[in-house]
């Protein structure tokens, strides 16, 4: 521990969190836990009624926060450029997917629509006892986590890193979408997961279930900030930011750097998968256009938007870029790719360090006009 602070940087770059954040934090997780609150309460044409599309909307947006704060913890703190979370996210979406689309039946044994067209007479052997909710939530773990742990395993003790790591994770999920879009999967093709009806026996459109799936995502995103902050403020953070700053000095003070990069690789893709679980139900479909290029690298621009390496930063730029985006998309359709590259770009140039960075900027120029 005590090599590790020999170099001032390592710890700068884990910082911690003022009372004044952890503040912030809880106020607006209290007023985003009250909105469905107000969709419930009041009703349509109140000026305090939340409008269940907005419920919704909000909802996936907090799963995108999640899956952003996934990535920053492998990119932001270790170093490591994923472009191949999609995959991740798709994964954990689908592992729900099979569970919604085997109780939208009368009965569990029931075959979705799609076999039925292909003329399958009964359930591939992977979609054995999805009919029960928690065993697809194990799925949801275990697929997506087994999944990063052997590619990361091979990957990183081959010592690839920088940016034949990322081709790869893009190659690897590029891969991935062409399976899934092939019928003979047993996995929808082309059209995926949709038409869910109910979730533990109650309908997924109503309001009340709505409100649930909302109140689980934003607890879900808050126990994983909590988590993500314990892991960067503890010896395993100050080592992966090592891994980020210098993997050879570690390596030469005696750290063996695998261990630590395959630990926080597959609890990325973990908590990316939980994303994609919660993001299904509250969407209503999943295809393998979930695991497209441009999804990974949007997880990208969310985090280098609010700033990487700082944990609240890419919430913030996942809900900033969506939140553009849903504007952009209903006003300029044909262009919010090219949107989309601009404000890469001009973070890039102008904003290296985020949202986040140049809060910090601002609040500390303010600080030394005051004194």
């Amino acid at each position: 521990m005590s090599r590790l602070n020999m170099n001032p940087s390592l710890s700068r770059s884990v910082g911690l969190y003022s009372p004044q954040a952890w503040t912030g934090i809880v106020v607006v997780t209290v007023l985003l836990a009250s909105l469905p609150a107000l969709n419930l309460l009041f009703p349509a044409g109140h000026t305090l009624h939340i409008s269940s599309f907005a419920i919704s909307l909000i909802g996936k947006f907090l799963c995108y926060a999640l899956a952003a704060l996934a990535l920053d913890l492998v990119w932001g703190y270790t170093g490591i450029l994923s472009l191949g979370h999609g995959l991740f996210f798709a994964l954990g979406g689908y592992a729900h997917g099979m569970y919604l689309m085997r109780a939208a039946k009368p009965s569990p044994e029931m075959l979705p629509d799609f076999m039925g067209f292909l003329s399958w007479k009964s359930f591939p052997w992977f979609w054995s006892f999805t009919e029960n909710f928690w065993y697809a939530m194990f799925l949801v773990v275990f697929v997506p986590g087994l999944l990063a742990f052997v590619f990361g395993y091979f990957a990183f003790r081959s010592r690839i890193k920088g940016v034949y790591f990322s081709i790869i994770t893009q190659a690897l999920t590029f891969a991935a979408m062409l399976l899934f879009f092939r019928n003979e999967t047993g996995f929808g093709g082309n059209n995926g997961f949709t038409d869910f009806k109910k979730i533990l026996g109650f309908s997924i459109t109503s309001a009340d279930t709505r409100a649930v799936l909302y109140w689980v995502s934003l607890a879900t995103l808050l126990g994983s900030l909590i988590l993500a902050r314990a892991i960067t403020q503890s010896k395993l953070g100050r080592v992966l930011t090592a891994i980020r700053d210098s993997e050879s000095r570690l390596r030469f003070l005696g750290y063996e750097p695998l261990g630590f990069k395959l630990f926080i690789w597959t609890i990325s893709a973990i908590l990316c998968a939980i994303a994609g679980a919660l993001y299904v139900p509250q969407v209503g479909i999943i295809n393998p256009s979930e695991m497209s290029t441009e999804n990974s690298i949007e997880m990208v621009i969310w985090v280098a938007t609010g700033g990487r390496g700082t944990l609240i930063g890419p919430i913030i730029g996942a809900g900033t870029i969506n939140g553009l985006k849903t504007w952009f998309t209903s006003v300029f359709p044909e262009f919010w790719l090219y949107a989309l590259g601009l404000i890469f770009v001009l973070v890039t140039l102008f904003l290296p360090q985020g949202i986040v960075g140049l809060a910090r900027q601002i609040s500390n120029r303010l600080r030394r006009a005051k004194s």
